[in-house]
């Protein structure tokens, strides 16, 4: 199972909240990196692009939404 049927599996609250804690994490990983304390600098890549599936998906489930 893929990262994105996991989240697929969520609800539009639980995406949120994990939104929100994912855009807390990216922000306490930039001021690491900004004061060299950061060892893996990917993490920042990967929180990123977890950052972007979730508003993906929860889009997907705002649109299937309108359409019924």
């Amino acid at each position: 199972m893929s990262a994105a049927d996991k989240l697929r599996e969520m609800t539009i609250e639980e995406l949120r909240k994990k939104d929100k804690d994912l855009r807390k994490e990216l922000f306490n990983l930039r001021f690491q990196h900004a004061t060299h304390q950061l060892e893996n600098t990917a993490r920042l890549r990967t929180v990123r692009r977890e950052i972007a599936r979730v508003n993906t998906i929860i889009r997907e489930k705002q649109l299937e939404g309108a359409e019924v």
